[in-house]
């Protein structure tokens, strides 16, 4: 698949961060905002974190710089386009001067949906639709400067513009962005996911090792994503064991951090069908996207295997396998999700097959299904949802 790709092929790489990674990364802020002239932030997150004592501490750390918090603590965790409303709403209401993204993908992806409407009133939200025309008359002094702080080890999404959010009109979810909307700083540090229970450090942990190996088999030229994917994959693999046995480890964590990071830059290739699948699941049964994924997995790696194995030997060596034959690599992700307690079928969460005849139409119009390495007709698609609701592995 690859072969049909050359490097005469035009490829726009837009890679450009300001990252602070490692432990008490987040005291860099206030120095950050001091030279941007930022006084009046809004803070967007979601319930269960606005609880925790993470977020009193960085209001006071910056509250030393006279920088003066507002905070929306209310986006689900499947973000809709209600809750970028709402978030855009109190961004409005505070007289803010930039968002600051904290949480897990749903806080990031509700952030960054609100940062799209916040600042101005030209566009609507879904005239951002990933699968729709840019709107191209906008600058970025048409957004917010937006701060991400990672609390989850997994979706990546603090380092580029998409944001996935239900659509409430149509009852999918769908991917809204804009290239001038990017994170302008972005915060890796681990002990903003210390106290992640083992079960989401698993989850999120399982998202970003399958954003590592979809952007990986997307078959586009591009060796910066691909070698961000392979680095974020060994990290990935290389820790994410550790992470859910002794989450107070902070070397594990902020490898875990920063290979989520490098699997979403990543990504920036595409994903496949995975998260195409992945997406309209969540979007009609509520179902966390990272244990979604994690069942996927095995399924799609086999009906993918014709373009995965010319890449195995990169995989496998960045995995330290034994060996480059596919019957090791699906074992060694098989045996992983066993341990991680993955249970084997979506059925497990709940997801029943009278879905699988609704969905089908939403996971063809996903962007990540166009990118998956090998093509998938309708009737094995709905074949491969029907297997995964059993077991997938």
């Amino acid at each position: 698949m690859c072969a049909a790709y050359s490097s005469r092929d035009p490829v726009a790489w837009e890679l450009a961060y300001c990252v602070e990674s490692g432990p008490g990364a987040v005291a860099a802020l206030n120095d950050f905002f001091t030279r941007r002239g930022i006084k009046r932030p809004l803070i967007v997150t979601d319930p269960g974190f606005a609880k925790l004592d993470h977020l009193a501490k960085l209001k006071a750390q910056l509250a030393k710089a006279d920088i003066v918090c507002a905070q929306f603590d209310a986006v689900q965790a499947n973000p809709s386009d209600a809750d970028a409303h709402a978030a855009a709403q109190s961004y409005r209401d505070h007289d803010a001067d930039a968002v600051i993204a904290i949480g897990g993908g749903s806080a990031m992806d509700g952030a960054k949906g609100a940062a799209l409407i916040a600042r101005q009133s030209r566009y609507s939200l879904w005239d951002f639709d990933y699968n729709g025309a840019t709107p191209m008359d906008l600058s970025r002094d048409d957004f917010p400067p937006l701060i991400t702080v990672p609390t989850t080890a997994g979706t990546g999404a603090e380092g580029d513009s998409t944001a996935m959010l239900i659509d409430t009109g149509r009852g999918t979810k769908e991917c809204v962005h804009h290239p001038q909307a990017r994170p302008e700083k972005i915060i890796l540090d681990p002990n903003f996911t210390l106290g992640l229970p083992a079960s989401l450090t698993a989850w999120t942990g399982l998202d970003a090792l399958t954003h590592a190996l979809e952007s990986y088999l997307v078959p586009m030229f591009h060796p910066l994503c691909d070698g961000a994917a392979l680095q974020g994959l060994a990290l990935i693999w290389g820790n994410i064991e550790e992470s859910v046995e002794n989450g107070a480890n902070l070397d594990a964590r902020s490898n875990m951090l920063t290979g989520s990071f490098l699997a979403g830059v990543g990504f920036l290739k595409g994903l496949g069908l995975v998260h195409a699948i992945s997406h309209m699941v969540g979007a009609a049964c509520h179902t966390h996207h990272g244990m979604t994924n994690a069942i996927l997995l095995p399924a799609i790696m086999r009906f993918n295997r014709s373009a995965l194995e010319p890449k195995l030997p990169s995989i496998a060596h960045a995995m330290q396998l034994d060996d480059d034959r596919f019957e090791t690599f699906h074992a060694a992700i098989c045996s992983l999700l066993d341990r991680l307690d993955i249970p084997k079928g979506l059925s497990a969460l709940g997801v029943p097959h009278e879905i699988v005849d609704d969905i089908l139409a939403a996971v063809e119009g996903d962007p990540a299904y166009a990118t998956n390495p090998v093509h998938c007709p309708r009737e094995t698609l709905a074949a491969l949802i029907h297997e995964a609701i059993d077991a997938a592995r």
